[in-house]
């Protein structure tokens, strides 16, 4: 005689649950029948760092759902988000499974895309360096003061640009006193707030110090162009600055910092620019070279050249960097960076959208394309860049 599996005890559905580690796993789970779904929580609390998912350009036919390419399924997964779905809305970030939505307001929208949760920290109007700001002055709605002290004036979507990437220190759920750091793209500063403050201030000593910015055991790590590293300590009312003067002078388009177990690693990007004709217009677009892979050893200190990362994959882009054990996986492949293009918006701001964006194979330095790309005719290329969002269900 059969066993009847929708009939088990709730307390071994529940024992069984707890150890399941792929968020996937767990709603395939819970989707066998409704005893099994009622025994279990809708949010799982016991889940480990996920795979991420890539975030795709929002599709004219799912105007109020964002598609999210699964790796270790090779599915799409589509999620109701009309707050990151707008045109006018523009991802800047990604941490800890919540998006950095910004869009032409002076709005800053911290989203988790999976229990909708929200939450918003001081508007872009509470920056450090806007003098002032007034929505009647159509066109130069922000009036910015430059580190020299001049003054000079910005419209709505020029202020949504000029912030290159938001940071978070810990997952909002979890810790009520996260504090997020934003990189401006203009000036290459630095400015910060807590969770609850009222505005953003600058962080003195970091200027320059703008390619990349992760948080690891208390502190927020920043690279400059040449592997040059920031330590900053935002603990206090007044920051902490500590500068780490490399040997190594690090030549590249782009600086990635990773942690990835108990070492700092640094991924350089080369980028080639590319001239593409297509009927009635030609134009340039970025393409990603190769990467180079470096750990920062202290005792000097210099960046050593790494030639493998063995079990280990990177996910570097607009997201925070990100080192996972494949093998902890399905789908996915040891020693490669994950990458997209977060690095020029004339690739995407516009007709032309073509997305930068694949596998690299670190032992023979080929490109190999996602999966998901290119991809079904219904993604808008021209949309924002792809993003890496990690599942976190709370």
């Amino acid at each position: 005689m059969g066993v009847d599996w929708t009939k088990l005890p709730p307390e071994l559905l529940e024992s069984i649950s707890e150890n399941l580690k792929l968020y996937s796993d767990y709603l395939s789970f819970r989707a066998v029948c409704r005893g099994w779904r009622s025994s279990t929580p809708k949010t799982p609390s016991h889940l480990p760092p996920q795979l991420p998912w890539l975030m795709l350009p929002p599709s004219q036919s799912y105007q109020s759902h964002c598609a999210f390419y699964d790796l270790s399924t090779n599915k799409l997964r589509f999620l109701s988000l009309p707050e990151s779905s707008n045109p006018n809305k523009r991802h800047c970030g990604s941490s800890h499974g919540w998006l950095v939505v910004l869009d032409e307001s002076p709005s800053i929208l911290l989203l988790n895309p999976l229990s909708r949760a929200k939450l918003h920290l001081p508007s872009l109007s509470f920056f450090p360096n806007v003098h002032s700001f007034n929505y009647s002055h159509v066109g130069k709605e922000y009036s910015l003061r430059s580190p020299s002290g001049d003054l000079y004036t910005r419209n709505l979507r020029q202020m949504r640009d000029s912030i290159k990437k938001i940071v978070l220190s810990v997952n909002p759920s979890k810790e009520l006193r996260f504090v997020a750091i934003a990189i401006l793209n203009q000036t290459g500063e630095l400015v910060y707030c807590k969770n609850g403050d009222d505005s953003w201030r600058f962080i003195p000593g970091a200027q320059s110090y703008s390619e990349d910015v992760i948080y690891c055991e208390g502190l927020f790590y920043a690279v400059d162009k040449h592997g040059g590293i920031a330590i900053c300590d935002v603990h206090d009312d007044s920051p902490k600055v500590s500068i780490v003067q490399t040997r190594t002078q690090l030549d590249g388009d782009m600086q990635y910092l990773i942690n990835s177990g108990d070492e700092l690693l640094l991924i350089t990007r080369h980028l080639d620019l590319e001239f593409s004709f297509e009927p009635h217009q030609s134009y340039l677009v970025y393409r990603t070279k190769r990467f180079e892979v470096s750990r920062l050893v202290w005792s000097g200190p210099h960046w050593e050249r790494v030639k493998s990362l063995y079990d280990k994959m990177v996910f570097i882009g607009e997201n925070s960097s990100l080192s996972l054990s494949a093998s902890d996986f399905t789908g996915c492949m040891g020693n490669c960076i994950y990458f997209t293009d977060d690095y020029s918006e004339s690739n995407y701001d516009g007709s032309l959208g073509e997305h930068d964006i694949g596998i690299y194979k670190l032992w023979d330095g080929s490109i190999e394309p996602l999966p998901c790309y290119p991809r079904n005719s219904f993604f808008r290329m021209d949309w924002p860049t792809p993003l890496w969002v990690t599942p976190t269900p709370c």
